[in-house]
Formats: C-alpha cells, structure tokens, sequence
C-alpha cells in the first residue's frame, strides 16, 4: 500500500494582500510535496484562506462591502498568487465553506460532550489585529498609558459572555507530547518557547464572542460565533471529510506537516493538538516554522512601503529563480534578508555559472565531440567513482533534509556535487582528451551526463520548469521519479541540441 503524506500550509487571513511571507511558507510546503510525489508517496497538499473574525469584519466595513464580498475576493488574490507561484496545491480550502461549517460544528459538540467547554464571562485584553487574548503580563505599556500585544497590537478591555475551553487541564499532557515527540515543533527554538510558554501556566480560553457576528454560529448557542482560531485550525480537518471518518480523504489524517509562520506557532502547538485531544482525534506529527523575510535587514511593512510583492519579483528575476533563492538563502526557521543584490548573486553565481555552466560545458561537448549522442560507460577510475558514488548519496540526504524542513542544507548538498562536477570535468579535461583517447572522453561525459542527471531530478522541487528543460536535454522521457533513477540512461540514443538553462541576470540600463 502507498505511503501517505498530508502536507499543509496555514491557511492565509484574507484582512490584506498576499506577500512574500505567504509565498514563501507556501513554497516551502509545496517543495516538500512535489519531492514526496516524486518519491513514491500518496500526497495531500492542502492551502486555502481563513475569513472569519472581527478583523475581517472590519476590513470589509472600511471598503464600504459586505464581508463574504470582501472575503471573495481576497482569497481570490490569494488563489491567483499560489498559482502563479508553481503551488501545486490538491485543495484549496475557504473557511467560509458549508462543508467547513459543518465540520467546525462537529467539533464544537465532540469536545463539549467531553466536558471541555463551559459557559462564563470573558474580562481581559483582547487585539482585534491579532484576534488574540493576553494575560496583563504579557502586555507593555506605553508613554501615553496604552497598553500593546507582544506583537505591538493595540489591546481593548473586553467583557462580554462566552464559551470557554479547559485548557488548562491539558498542560501535562502538552507537555508529555513535547517531551516525548520533540519531532513535533521545528525548529527547536521554537520548540523551547512554546514548552517555555505552557510550563508557565495555561488559563482557560475563551472561544465564542458575542461582540460581532461574521463567524461560524455555536451548535445551539444563538449570538454566539466561535473564536477565529477554533474555527482556523480546524480546517485541516475539514479538508480530510471530517466528520466523516469513513470518507476518502480521512486517510491522510493525521497531518505529516502543518507549515506556519513563527508568529502562529502557538496557536498551532498548544491550541490545536488541545482541542484535538478534547475532541479525541488523531494530533499532527509535526508543526514547523519559518523565519521571516526582512527587507534590506528591515521588518517589511506597509507603512515603511517596503513589502515585497511575489509575483513582481517573479516576473523580474524568473519564477525557479525565486523559489531557489527562498530556500537556499537562509534556513527556514530563522530570519533572513532579502535584497536584488542577493538574488542576483545567487542566480549569477549558484544556478548560471555552477549548474548552468556545467550543463552547457558537459551538453556541448557531447554535441560536439560525440555527434550528440550519449556515450557508453567506461571502467570509473577512481576520479569517476567518487563523483558518481557522490551523486548517488544524494537522494537519501535529501530526504533527511526534506522531513527536517532544512531545505537550505540539502540544497548545498546537493551544490557539493555540482562543485565537485565543475572540478571534475576541469581535471579530466574532455576537450583534451578528444584528441588523445576518444573512448575516455566518452567515458568521461558519461558520468557528468549521470551525475546531471541526479541533480536535476532532485532540484525538480525547487525549480520545476527550469529542471524539466535540463531533463529533456539530458535524453531523460517521462520517468523522471527518484525511483526511476536506478535505471541507466540508454547508451546511443541522440540528445537535443543543447541551450542554456539559467541566463546571468544583467540589471536593465536605466
């Protein structure tokens, strides 16, 4: 039976326009999917947009709409960017959906029955930017007396009747789960935070308002919506066929990855894997988050009018271009800085002159010394041996890699091996030996055409279009899985002309 894998971004607040932030936890996932895919396994991709909650509300009131106009068309923004961002999604979920209406209310009820939500009053600080409550310890006060969220969220005193869940009966068992999963929060900073944070107390939380309705009603509780959160996470859920545990999707519960931004890290490892226990299903095996992007060493945000928008920089750099520069630039759980002048280094230096030229240089010389057909293996030496001994350790580090999330790791493992390439064919000189021994030039080719093969099948995550046009260069049909890497290329067949895969990035004049 195929192995599953159930691969999940957060799903994208629709109270602003997509930026890089959302693109990049979206390419991230989606690197992960389409390398699970080529790998044998049975993947869900899931992605989709969160609209509910007194933030939206507002939004929707600002622009003079109703909020599911609103809500429309935001996801719909949302939508068009992962796609023009290669995401290669197999749902894509809204919270507005009938089908997540009833699931929420499902688990709503589970947890209820189990004696996990009473009814009382809700009196504390609340951020409406944040649709998150604060104890007063965590809050700063201001010169002007105002009190700010850890987040610098403006907060309101709130009182108003609402539901609330027994967190604070699942410490120890969080905490059990942290300790005998650390698997389960990458990476382990964040990991030793939300500990940190849930060994320090959990209070009880509140998840019904009755201060504004654009929510999803509480089963039999009339003015009631449920907290934004409760209903979020569980649309993770939703998309497997809850609460039809018999549907076709259920098997891909529970989630192998849920993909987060820092900031949410809390909500998805100590709220989420509560209401579950509560409700008694299966937890995720792991929640990972990433960094954020920081522009020229620069929070980005609207008012500095420094945000990033994707796919502009998609269509100036090339889309593979930045999906590379993403992963490989910084590890995925920490911080990093993004500027042109460190994109066009990485696709001048890593992808033209490494990859690129080692391509071309290997191709050309096949088009031109050997009548553009593949050479027959030779008896390796030594030399040939380590390179290709290299290339063929490469699938099993990448997928250590990949299910740790570090993904700018395994990129430069794999750049080891075209190092090593470039080294290669410039100590074997091929153009040499043309003249002197042909069979060995042959032989030679060879094993760059074998090793260009490895590396363009396992870059076909990161950079899809660009690793396709390699592997039609390279002679390679339609099985361009990893399994199918245990299968020779067959010797004599003729190889497409050659043509350059990553051109230099040359700023236009202005």
């Amino acid at each position: 039976m195929t192995q599953t894998c159930f691969i999940t971004t957060p799903i994208y607040y629709v109270n602003g326009a997509p930026h890089i932030g959302h693109a990049y936890t979206s390419i991230a996932a989606d690197v992960m999917a389409r390398f699970k895919r080529l790998d044998g396994y049975d993947v869900f991709f899931l992605t989709g947009t969160d609209e509910h909650g007194q933030k939206v509300e507002k939004a929707a009131a600002d622009k003079g709409v109703d909020p599911q106009t609103f809500a429309d068309t935001v996801s719909a923004d949302f939508r068009a960017m992962s796609d023009a961002m290669g995401i290669s999604y197999d749902d894509w979920i809204r919270t507005t959906e009938e089908r997540h209406k009833v699931s929420c209310a499902e688990l709503w009820r589970r947890i209820e029955k189990n004696g996990d939500i009473y009814l009382g009053h809700y009196e504390g600080w609340y951020a409406v930017r944040d649709e998150a409550f604060y104890d007063e310890a965590e809050l700063t006060t201001r010169p002007d007396g105002s009190k700010v969220a850890p987040s610098g969220a403006p907060v309101e005193w709130v009182r108003e009747p609402s539901y609330f869940f027994r967190l604070s009966a699942f410490q120890d068992r969080l905490l059990k789960l942290y300790e005998e999963h650390p698997e389960f929060i990458a990476p382990s900073s964040r990991r030793n935070e939300v500990t940190s944070f849930v060994k320090g107390g959990l209070n009880d939380l509140s998840i019904s308002r009755t201060t504004f309705n654009w929510g999803i009603q509480v089963p039999d509780a009339p003015g009631h919506v449920m907290y934004v959160w409760l209903d979020a996470l569980n649309n993770y859920v939703t998309a497997c066929g809850f609460p039809d545990e018999q549907a076709p999707r259920w098997k891909y519960w529970p989630a192998d990855v849920h993909f987060v931004g820092k900031d949410i890290i809390r909500f998805h490892a100590v709220y989420w894997p509560a209401f579950l226990m509560a409700a008694g299903l299966p937890l995720p095996r792991r929640v990972t988050s990433n960094g954020w992007w920081l522009m020229d060493g620069e929070k980005m945000s609207k008012s500095l009018g420094n945000v990033v928008e994707p796919r502009k920089l998609a269509e100036i750099f090339g889309l593979d271009q930045i999906r590379y520069f993403l992963l490989r630039e910084k590890p995925f759980g920490a911080d990093g800085s993004l500027s042109h002048a460190a994109i066009i280094s990485r696709i001048n230096v890593d992808l033209a002159n490494d990859l690129g030229n080692l391509a071309q240089r290997s191709l050309s010389l096949v088009a031109r010394n050997c009548g553009g057909v593949l050479p027959t293996r030779g008896t390796p030496t030594e030399d040939d041996k380590a390179l290709l001994d290299a290339a063929a350790a490469l699938p099993d580090l990448m997928r250590a890699h990949i299910d740790r999330q570090t993904f700018h790791d395994g990129l430069e493992e794999v750049w080891k091996v075209i190092r090593a390439a470039n080294g290669y064919i410039d100590r074997q000189a091929p153009w040499a030996l043309n003249k002197t021994d042909k069979a060995r030039m042959g032989a030679v080719l060879r094993v760059l055409v074998d090793t260009i093969r490895v590396v363009a099948t396992l870059l076909q995550p990161f950079m899809p279009a660009s690793m396709a046009k390699m592997l039609d260069q390279l002679g390679v049909g339609d099985q361009r899985n990893f399994a199918a890497l245990a299968m020779p290329l067959p010797e004599g067949q003729t190889l497409p002309h050659p043509r350059g895969v990553f051109p230099r990035y040359v700023e236009p004049a202005t």
